[in-house]
């Protein structure tokens, strides 16, 4: 039995505020915000810009993202998904180059947002909460384990580019607890500190950028840097329940995550048990119906959300599920080949008039940011920018070649990402926050972290804790070894191929969420450990 409940971490609890993120050097940033008199916007960006430094394979300047911010009753997503440069074109490339390279860069967004959040909510200078990024990067972090096993896997990544391989692979290769700087970064980051977004996206960062990429072969250009702004959005939510879950709106695929809940809502999922054989099946069958929705529609750019959300929709899906049977997938990605019986898209546009790395910071006045960034793949594109001690995305490997593919590669498109900061009210008030890592799996991840705490009572590092599953094409499913192994037998008996992957893997994800106690308002975090995640309070 675990020390903590079910959980092998205690639940961090505080009142004047939290902050749950990948790395606990990167908590600390958002802490030193939060004890300066800052707020979580501003906790928000310390994170965001130490986890360049502390988890650079993750996240970074040359990375994007999105961002949920609420204000007591107010709500706000922030897109900073950069779009395929202008000279993009999936006629001149291979699948090897969208992969990798300076050919699968999208434009840097992560920047950017950062610093339109701060400009918008925030309520320190950029000096201040770029400092904790900035002295790390200049005095050194020690490589942790985990950090090690990335790098080692990353290898061939950073292979395609020098620069990248000495930024990370030099001094005779990581080590764990060898204590590294990234002097270039420090001194980019200064120069965003003193001169703010416009040294990144139209002054000497941006020039360097851009003749870097297009020098080694690649698409991405100063006028494409210059072009970038962020977006404020209105999120989308669903009732669940006697809670509402709002998330990210079109062109984004959080939905799919919203509508595999609204199709499990009609069920009695507490009856089931948690990680049953029955709530699994379920389950999956429902992401397999999201799944194929997103595929269909994510990327049309006329998403008919409102019938994708409604609660009549979610009936005619829930009747479409087999209780003992398993429904083949298209799969995670587009696929030109068809299965037999394959489990095609619903028809929302019926119901159209009906109505509808992670990290995150709290504070005590009620603010809340959920974050969620990315370079794609660890490392990104491995494409490391000399004299910047940037590394940029790989996010056009997210796009398709294929020209029958809704998400074809084309200039000035974002990328469908599959990132979902979530956050969950209760008549009005925050009560949860929840996201993770994780590629298509984020959408699988998200609602079972979610059910955990609302249908099954777990706090939210029990929540984080227990084991997952993620489903692919066809009938494949990889599910944690922790799941009972009676429990895999039986799935395997509904017709799904389960494949037992680790204990604690980070295919599925790596968690992070915020609970207010709706009585005493406390604030209680919680951290993956697939990951390097720590929660810290105060």
């Amino acid at each position: 039995m675990p020390p903590h409940r079910n959980a092998y971490r205690p639940t961090v609890m505080g009142t004047r505020g939290v902050v749950a993120s990948a790395h606990p050097l990167a908590s600390m940033a958002g802490i030193r915000m939060l004890l300066a008199g800052g707020n979580a916007v501003d906790a928000a960006v310390a994170v965001g810009s130490t986890l360049n430094v502390v988890e650079p394979f993750m996240s970074g300047a040359g990375g994007i993202g999105l961002m949920l911010i609420s204000r007591g009753r107010e709500r706000h997503v922030l897109d900073f998904i950069g779009r395929a440069p202008k000279a993009a074109d999936a006629r001149r490339c291979t699948d090897d180059e969208l992969a990798g390279g300076p050919k699968s860069c999208a434009t840097p967004g992560n920047l950017g947002g950062w610093l339109a959040a701060l400009e918008r909510f925030g309520s320190m200078d950029r000096a201040g909460v770029l400092r904790p990024a900035i002295e790390l990067a200049e005095s050194g972090v020690p490589l942790t384990f985990k950090n090690v096993d990335f790098f080692e896997a990353a290898r061939a990544t950073l292979g395609r580019s020098p620069e990248a391989q000495r930024l990370y692979l030099g001094n005779g290769g990581p080590r764990a607890g060898a204590v590294v700087t990234y002097k270039e970064l420090a001194a980019t980051l200064r120069q965003v500190a003193e001169g703010g977004s416009e040294v990144f996206y139209r002054g000497p960062i941006a020039k360097a950028i851009a003749r870097a990429v297009t020098e080694a072969g690649g698409w991405l250009a100063e006028e494409d840097l210059a072009a970038f702004a962020p977006e404020w959005r209105e999120p989308v939510t669903i009732r669940y329940r006697e809670h509402d879950v709002s998330s990210v709106p079109p062109p984004f695929s959080a939905f799919q995550m919203l509508e595999t809940l609204n199709i499990l809502e009609g069920f009695d999922v507490q009856a089931w048990g948690h990680n049953s054989v029955d709530y699994l099946h379920h389950l999956i069958e429902a992401i397999k119906l999201g799944s194929a929705d997103r595929l269909a529609y994510a990327y049309t750019g006329d998403v008919p959300i409102r019938g994708l959300l409604s609660k009549a929709y979610a009936r005619a899906q829930r009747a479409r599920i087999d209780p003992v049977r398993a429904g083949r997938s298209e799969g995670e990605r587009h696929n030109r080949a068809r299965l037999a019986d394959e489990i095609r898209e619903g028809h929302p546009a019926s119901f159209q008039n009906e109505q509808t790395t992670h990290f995150a910071c709290a504070d005590a006045s009620g603010t809340v940011v959920s974050v969620t960034q990315t370079l794609g793949v660890p490392f990104g594109s491995g494409f490391a920018v000399p004299g910047t001690g940037l590394v940029l995305n790989n996010i056009l490997k997210w796009m398709d070649r294929d020209p029958e593919s809704p998400n074809m590669l084309r200039p000035g498109k974002k990328a469908g990402t599959m990132m979902s900061p979530t956050q969950v009210f209760r008549d009005g008030a925050f009560a949860m926050s929840i996201g993770t890592p994780g590629s298509y799996g984020i959408l699988q991840t998200t609602p079972q972290m979610l059910l955990n705490v609302l249908e099954f009572g777990m706090n939210v590092q029990e929540a984080i804790e227990a084991p997952r599953a993620r489903v692919y094409r066809d009938r494949l499913v990889d599910a944690e070894a922790r799941i009972a192994a009676d429990t895999r037998t039986a799935l395997a008996g509904r017709g799904h191929q389960v494949n037992t992957i680790d204990d604690w893997s980070w295919i599925v994800g790596g968690g992070q969420g915020i609970v207010r106690d709706q009585e005493s308002g406390a604030l209680m975090a919680g951290a993956d450990p697939r990951r390097d995640g720590y929660a810290l309070a105060i």
